[in-house]
């Protein structure tokens, strides 16, 4: 069991820290911006919330995060009431925001500096995923805290991979982000023309599933895909967000995403339908207007 602290409880962060509490045994001490939200977490799962971030690392092996973008994660860590403020010498901060490979590795650098280790988390699985504690988790940083922190992240993930150097995590976060893109246009395309021409769409599904079109998407969205239902899973804005931090890194180092700039697109008429809150299988809207 080791004391640590969980800073942020969204809809990811709030089940994530509840593995850590129930299923890992963690004295988990809590921290959000919103106080109602932790007095939640408190009275469902015990352990303690406090005021600040600063406040919630002190004294812990290990501090969890969890919050928006790159704005957010400097704030929540640099701040003068941030995680770094309160970090002992020796902790392992783990931060699971989907952000930029730079600012984890500006982290990374500043926690080295002052004497702990920081590693970059992101995660792959929704909300369910959260709930269900079967993340897949992609980690940048050093072997030796990564090792620790694997243990810890079991509470709640099915895969955890030390993916290289710091930002590693944050940049296999973006393939994995690039990859769904391209496979929900597709499938929303392929289920479109299926409508159109008439197809029984269960016995289309069942039978192409069983072959090389297969994917998470296809058995997990094409019902509510077919149905036009949209309101649950991992919203539109979100994945904006995301998509963003892709193609700014592609700026960077020369990759070529042209269907991803194309997919991002599409979003952004998805949010100007009113779908910024959406699940991203939400594509096929564009489709059946």
């Amino acid at each position: 069991m080791a004391k640590l602290a969980f800073v942020g409880l969204g809809v990811m962060g709030y089940p994530m820290a509840g593995h850590l509490a129930k299923k890992g045994g963690h004295a988990v001490t809590i921290y959000n911006r919103t106080a109602a939200k932790a007095e939640k977490w408190v009275g469902q799962y015990g352990g303690k919330s406090a005021p600040t971030p600063k406040a919630a690392a002190a004294g812990q092996d290990f501090v969890m995060a969890c919050v928006g973008n790159d704005h957010d994660l400097r704030e929540v860590m640099l701040g003068n009431d941030g995680v770094f403020a309160g970090t002992r010498q020796g902790a392992i901060v783990v931060d699971h925001t989907t952000a930029s490979a730079e600012i984890a590795r500006e982290l990374h650098a500043e926690a080295g500096k002052r004497g702990f280790d920081f590693i970059d988390a992101p995660v792959s699985g929704g909300q369910a995923g959260a709930e269900n504690g079967v993340l897949t988790v992609m980690c940048g940083g050093d072997a030796v805290a990564f090792a620790q922190a694997e243990k810890v992240i079991a509470a709640y993930a099915r895969a955890c991979t030390l993916m290289g150097a710091s930002g590693s995590g944050q940049l296999a976060k973006m393939v994995n982000q690039i990859c769904i893109a391209g496979i929900v246009q597709g499938l929303a395309e392929g289920l479109h023309f299926a409508q159109k021409s008439g197809l029984d769409i269960e016995k289309l599904i069942a039978t192409i599933s069983k072959g090389a079109a297969q994917s998470w998407q296809m058995e997990n969205r094409y019902k509510t895909m077919a149905a036009g239902k949209f309101d649950f899973g991992f919203a539109v804005d979100w994945m904006r967000k995301d998509l963003a931090i892709c193609l700014a890194e592609a700026r960077g180092n020369g990759a070529h995403l042209p269907l991803t700039a194309l997919v991002d697109q599409f979003y952004s008429q998805v949010q100007a339908m009113g779908g910024k809150r959406w699940d991203t299988s939400s594509l096929i809207a564009l489709l059946q207007r």
